[in-house]
């Protein structure tokens, strides 16, 4: 397995001014091998409610969790809502001297639980799939590793596979079991065959303004229905919606967000894309990897406010972020050789951009306009990695 340093350092620093530290993520994301770094799962203190047997141990949760001391893991945690309140009262006793790291596959459920009863208390982490500098980390960099991990996808057991057809018969399983096991279990009751259907008619929107229209008519569904299934996939993290930045220019502006898958091996997956030939042929090919490349600069830059800002006239922005009072543009390109556009100087002068990175998958890194400048993909690592 892969080591994955910058979110086990974020744990252990959160555990030290914390009481309570949610990890918040896809079933099969690496929540519990991470945990496993700060608690052994044959520990006492090792809750997984999807084992009975730790489930029966916590039939009376007050009694058990209240004389446990040390780090206290509970795995998939959004099992058993009975669990938050009382975990609420036990961090803020003073004589309680346990902590809390508390697993859970991200839901609506999960997230207005630790809201509503555990608001102030924890820090929630967002623990996704491998992303770029983890998976350099096993090896010296190569484009290789970044194209495998764009038609693979992040998720370990996909990424670790030993072919591809080995990857992606686990990235369609996971999208089932995704749709027939997860959703039903949170709560959320759309049928099967609906959301699977919806699924694979939003792998043609990725890297698009959305409008819920067509896909409204396509279901024969309202178009209300069709933003709840979205923000169903929104909240479970399978999809971004990157949403329009405005600002009074006096220009008309988009004001619907872009859809991104968050992983590109279950949009390739959706897309029926079976190998990098495929891939690199395919229709949607330079969109996928437009979103393959944003979802590595949101991982590694972690900026404060993300959008993306288009108008409609025509110019546009991939991404905006903002940190503090610095605006920093970035346009993804997949091209050898990436050029200045009109659409990247209006945007430098009308929003005012402190910078603006190209990202491109390239091998070298140079100046393309004053405030302008082209950035391969592995010139988002670490120095060092």
């Amino acid at each position: 397995m892969l080591q994955r340093p910058t979110l086990e350092l974020a744990v252990r620093r959160a555990l030290g001014r914390s009481r309570g530290v949610v990890l918040a993520g896809p079933r099969q994301a690496g929540k519990s091998t991470l945990a496993q770094r700060f608690l052994g799962r044959d520990s006492p203190n090792y809750f997984d409610l999807e084992n009975p047997l730790h489930a029966q141990r916590l039939a009376e949760p007050a009694q058990v969790l209240g004389s446990l001391q040390g780090l206290v893991v509970i795995d998939e945690v959004q099992r058993q809502p009975a669990l938050f309140p009382l975990l609420r009262v036990l961090m803020d006793r003073t004589d309680a001297p346990g902590q809390y790291l508390l697993l859970g596959s991200a839901s609506p459920s999960l997230a207005r639980q630790a809201g509503e009863s555990l608001l102030g208390r924890v820090e929630t982490i967002e623990v996704g799939g491998f992303d770029l500098h983890e998976v350099s980390l096993a090896g010296t960099w190569s484009t290789q590793t970044a194209d495998r991990l764009w038609l693979r996808g992040g998720f370990p057991r996909s990424w670790l596979a030993a072919t591809e057809e080995d990857s992606l018969a686990w990235r369609q399983g996971a999208i089932a079991q995704h749709v027939q096991s997860d959703l039903p279990q949170f709560g959320l009751g759309v049928s099967t065959p609906v959301m699977l259907r919806f699924w694979t008619m939003l792998a043609h929107y990725h890297g698009q303004i959305w409008s819920a229209a067509d896909p409204a008519r396509s279901l024969g569904v309202s178009e209300p229905t069709v933003r709840r299934y979205l923000d169903i996939l929104t909240q479970t993290m399978m999809v971004r919606q990157l949403q329009p930045w405005h600002e009074n220019l006096g220009k008309r502006q988009v004001k619907a967000p872009k859809i991104y898958f968050r992983d590109t091996g279950l949009l390739h997956a959706l897309m029926d894309v079976r190998g990098l030939p495929q891939l690199l042929t395919h229709a949607r090919s330079g969109a996928s990897w437009e979103g393959f490349a944003l979802e590595q600069v949101l991982r590694l830059a972690q900026p404060q406010q993300a959008f993306f800002w288009a108008t409609h006239q025509g110019a546009e922005l991939d991404l905006l972020m903002l940190r503090g009072s610095q605006r920093v543009g970035v346009e993804f390109k997949r091209a050898d050789a990436p050029r200045v556009t009109p659409s990247m100087r209006i945007a430098m002068d009308d929003l005012k951009l402190d910078a603006l990175y190209v990202v491109y998958p390239g091998q070298h890194r140079f100046g393309l306009a004053d405030g302008i400048e082209a950035v391969p993909l592995w010139g988002l690592l670490p120095e060092g990695a």
